[in-house]
Parts: C-alpha cells; sequence; structure tokens
C-alpha cells in the first residue's frame, strides 16, 4: 500500500507539474500565442514550426490543440492552418521526454525552493509567473523520483510480469494499454514520463516500452475530440484530423518497428550524438524514439495536408446555410476563457463585429429613410437585434474571463474599456432602431420633409456614419491620430445639428411645413447628434488606453 501511495502521489505531482508549467508559460505569453498562432499559419510547414515553438513553450500538446480548435471554432484559423499546428504540436510535446532524459532529479529541491521564493515573495506578476513555471519545473523532476520508488516492485510482480510479456508479444496489446492510460491521465507526457521511468527502474524493456508509446499519440486525442463536441463544423474537423493523424502514424510505424527498420532509424541519429545509442541512459533512449516517431510521422504527412483537409470534409460535410447562425458571436470561444489575456483579445474582436454590425444598422436605417425600400428596413432591424445579442454575449463572456482571477491593473482596465464599448454600441444600436421607427411613422402618415431638411439630414447623416466607421478602424488599429480626429469632427456634428434645428424651426414659423413633420425632424436630428456621442466615446477610449500604456 506504501508504495502505492508513493507512486499515485508521485504522479500527481508530475501532472501538478505539468499544469503548473503549461498555466505560468500560458499567462507569461498571454495573447502572443493567438499573435504567434495566426501570423505563424501562413504555410503548412510555417503551422509545423509554429505548432512546435508554442508546444515546447507551454508543455502540452493537448493545449496547444484545444487552442487551434478554439481559433477555428472562432474563425480565426483555417482548418488548413490548424492541421499545420496540431503536426507541430505532435512535435512539441516530446520536449518533456527530452527534460525527463537530462534525470535533473538531484536538483529538483533546489529548483523548487526558487519557484516557491518567486511565488511567496515576487510583486511583479511575470516574476510570480515565472516562479509558478521554476515550481513545476522542479516537481516534475521530484515526482518522477517519488513515483519511481512506487514502481520498482513491479519487477517482482508476476502478473505485471506476464502483462509485458504479453505486450512484448502482441503490439496491439501494447497500444491499446498506452492509448487508454494517456486518455485516462488526460497527457501523453504523463504516459511517456510514467513510461521512462518504469525502464529506468529495470522493470520495463525499451521493445515492452515503445508500442505503449505509440498508443499514448492515440490517447492524447481525446482531449481535442472533447474540446471539439458543441463547436464549429471546421472545430470538429481539428479535432478529427488530430485523430487521423496520429491514428494512421502509428499504424504506419507498427510494421516498421517489428520488422526493425524504425529501431535503425532511431540508433542511426543517435549515432550523431555523443557517445551514440549505447551512451544514451534508457529514458533518453526512450525520449529519442517518441521524437523521432512524432517528427518523421509530420514529415510523411507533411506533402497530404491538402488530402487531409478533403478527406476530413467528407467525413464531416458542411451544413446547409442558416441565416441564424450569424446572429451567434464569432469570437467568444468559451474554450479560452482560462487565459485571461487571450479571453479579452477574442472579446475585443468580438466588440469590433459588434461595431461593424451597430454601424451597418445605421446605414440600412439611413437608406431606409430615403429610399423606403422594405429591405433596407428588414436588414437595419436585424442588425440591431444582432447588437443586442453580442452585448449580452460580449458583457457575459468577459465576466466569466475576470472572475476569480487576480486580474492586473492592464487586465482590469481593457475588460473595463470593452465593456463601455460594447454599452456605447448597444445605444448605437437603438438609435439606428429609432431612426426606422421615425422613418415608419413618416410613411404610415404620409409626412413628407421639405427638400432642403432632406438636404440637410442627409449632410449630417454622411457626417455621422464617418465618424462611426473612423471610430472602429481606431479602436481596432489603435490609431490615435483617427480618434483625436473623431472627436474633432463631433464638433462639427454638434454644429450642424445646432444649425438644422435653427433652420427648421424658422421654416415652421414660416409656415413652409408641417408641425407633425417638425417633431419627427427634431428626433431624426436628435438620435444622429447620440450617435456621433457615442462615436466619440469609442474614440476616447482609444486615447485613455494610449495614455496609460
Amino acid at each position: 500500500m506504501e508504495l502505492l501511495f508513493f507512486f499515485l502521489g508521485g504522479l500527481g505531482m508530475f501532472l501538478f507539474s505539468m499544469k503548473s508549467m503549461s498555466d505560468g508559460l500560458q499567462a507569461l505569453a498571454g495573447d502572443k500565442l493567438r499573435d504567434i498562432l495566426e501570423k505563424g499559419t501562413k504555410t503548412p510547414i510555417r503551422g509545423i514550426l509554429t505548432g512546435t515553438l508554442v508546444t515546447g513553450l507551454i508543455q502540452s500538446s493537448a493545449a496547444t490543440t484545444v487552442l487551434a480548435i478554439g481559433l477555428v471554432n472562432s474563425r480565426l484559423m483555417t482548418l488548413r492552418q490548424a492541421i499545420g499546428v496540431i503536426m507541430g504540436a505532435n512535435i512539441g510535446t516530446t520536449v518533456t521526454a527530452f527534460l525527463i532524459g537530462f534525470k535533473l532529479s538531484d536538483y529538483s529541491l533546489p529548483i523548487v525552493f526558487v519557484g516557491a521564493f518567486l511565488l511567496f515573495f515576487a510583486k511583479k506578476e511575470n516574476w510570480l509567473h515565472l516562479g509558478q513555471v521554476i515550481l513545476g519545473f522542479g516537481l516534475l523532476f521530484y515526482g518522477m523520483d517519488v513515483m519511481g520508488q512506487g514502481l520498482k516492485p513491479l519487477a517482482q510482480s508476476a502478473l505485471f510480469t506476464d502483462l509485458m510479456i504479453g505486450v512484448e508479444g502482441n503490439i496491439f496489446l501494447g497500444v491499446a494499454v498506452g492509448a487508454i492510460l494517456t486518455a485516462v491521465v488526460q497527457s501523453s507526457s504523463a504516459t511517456i514520463g510514467i513510461m521512462q521511468e518504469l525502464a529506468y527502474q529495470g522493470v520495463m524493456t525499451y521493445n515492452q516500452v515503445v508500442p505503449l508509446l505509440f498508443g499514448s499519440n492515440i490517447g492524447t486525442t481525446v482531449t481535442a475530440l472533447l474540446a471539439g463536441l458543441g463547436t464549429s463544423v471546421n472545430a470538429k474537423r481539428a479535432s478529427i484530423v488530430n485523430l487521423m493523424f496520429n491514428t494512421i502514424g502509428t499504424f504506419i510505424f507498427l510494421p516498421l518497428f517489428v520488422l526493425g527498420i524504425f529501431p535503425f532509424l532511431v540508433e542511426l541519429v543517435a549515432s550523431f550524438t555523443p557517445g551514440g545509442w549505447e551512451g544514451m541512459n534508457v529514458k533518453m533512449q526512450i525520449a529519442e524514439t517518441h521524437g523521432m516517431f512524432n517528427i518523421t510521422n509530420t514529415i510523411l504527412f507533411l506533402p497530404f495536408v491538402g488530402l487531409l483537409d478533403k478527406l476530413v470534409c467528407k467525413v464531416i460535410p458542411d451544413k446547409e446555410d442558416d441565416r441564424d447562425l450569424m446572429l451567434q458571436p464569432k469570437y467568444l470561444e468559451k474554450r479560452l476563457l482560462g487565459n485571461m489575456p487571450m479571453a479579452l483579445s477574442n472579446a475585443s474582436r468580438e466588440m469590433l463585429h459588434m461595431g461593424r454590425m451597430a454601424a451597418e444598422a445605421v446605414e440600412y436605417a439611413v437608406d431606409y429613410y430615403f429610399l423606403h425600400g422594405d429591405e433596407d428596413k428588414e436588414e437595419a432591424l436585424r442588425r440591431e437585434n444582432i447588437v443586442d445579442i453580442l452585448e449580452q454575449a460580449i458583457t457575459h463572456y468577459v465576466i466569466d474571463a475576470t472572475y476569480g482571477h487576480d486580474v492586473n491593473h492592464v487586465l482590469s482596465q481593457r475588460s473595463y474599456m470593452i465593456l463601455q464599448a460594447v454599452g456605447d454600441l448597444e445605444r448605437v444600436g437603438d438609435h439606428a432602431e429609432n431612426l426606422v421607427e421615425l422613418t415608419d411613422y413618416c410613411k404610415e402618415n404620409k409626412i413628407e420633409m421639405s427638400k432642403e431638411a432632406n438636404e440637410g439630414l442627409r449632410e449630417m447623416m454622411q457626417a455621422v456614419n464617418k465618424a462611426m466607421a473612423d471610430s472602429l478602424t481606431a479602436l481596432r488599429n489603435n490609431n490615435v491620430t483617427l480618434a483625436r480626429q473623431v472627436i474633432e469632427q463631433d464638433d462639427i456634428i454638434d454644429d450642424m445639428e445646432s444649425n438644422l434645428r435653427k433652420g427648421h424651426i424658422a421654416r415652421l414659423n414660416a409656415g413652409a411645413c408641417s408641425a407633425a413633420a417638425g417633431a419627427v425632424y427634431l428626433d431624426i436630428l436628435s438620435n444622429l447628434e447620440r450617435i456621433g456621442d457615442h462615436a466619440v466615446n469609442l474614440a476616447k477610449a482609444v486615447l485613455e488606453d494610449q495614455e496609460k500604456k
């Protein structure tokens, strides 16, 4: 029982250390991870390199794959781009096995002390995250040592020995055991680490480990498959590609392993390292085998990225177009809520999407006023409805992203800015709806404005549309110069509103238009002026954000 406790305790420390390292590294990287993934996936090769880099940094292929699926679901990455990232993630995950192979356990406790010291005494947030990473790094090796104490007696277990003999005699059994174990612990690195420790303790041979190693690559796809549930069609396809890539690769390499071709290639590569294959400890031998499998598998599949894309599209065909899908948020991927900088970055993107909908609602409302087309009315109201839906969705998303987290000043300001901007945009949508209702009132009561009145409205409407468009561009690009121009435009809009109001009152006094027309006209002016004010608020948010940097 004591030995079981050693094993479970060591495994627990290992899994905790992996999560601690991954969380700390993701926090240090922030939304730079998203930028790296977006900009580094133009071609399959760049996608592979990017996936390798990101996974090597955050120490989790599952996290990278889930992140890629989230970006596909958010329409920030294409399926083809995601395939390259997924391939690279399988290479990047081998870094953990190589770290274990270096056998740094003698230094694990001092490393734990350094990490704990930073966590307790560091003031700056980045140093705290670095402490989290270092603590996880130290616990990884200490956990491996503790786990090894629990695994060593297995060498004397007849049941375990018979199982390993069965694995060596039936490689498919080994693959199944590796896949199931990885699916249970949700970490291929943990499975490989256990195998490395078992081999180091003399409980398993190298030939017994390799089939389990192959199986772990299949088992690790379970996390991605779960992440693909309830997502877009392309996101589901990305999770299936991950399964296909690892499963097909495994069954390609199994016969090569049995025939001795794959072990020969591994030893050949090892001959270029100091000491060669025989000079490596068994942990490093397993690490190199793991690396060779994933690198070679990726090279084999690289020419067939396009074929994989087409194949998975046939497996999961497109759904029929549904206009109601337009009502759903585009970028609010819930699987990214654990990474606050990235979540807030997604919320910013959704806010800009909401801004486009609000601006278009105003444009359609203006066209409806002048052209009286029912289609313009329908599109204006449709976009106003989308704006209302997005306002609720973004607000809840930002609250979920920040709730229960130690939010620093920068992220706190960003979340506040998003919520303020969302409120302004929702009001713009309301004013667009008001313009539609005022136009309806004119049509129903056969109210007509004078030519002079309509010319003034047209001029003001053009100015308001420009202010909205410029404020959104300034917000998207963080353009301070354009933001200042929007604020200057507001003075022009205010003067225009005042002059048009005075001119219209003069026409009313002269009997040039009816009282009913006059009331509607003034309401339209008021709504347009308020839209201009909200555009200014968006521009001011850009200036405030710049001042705080």
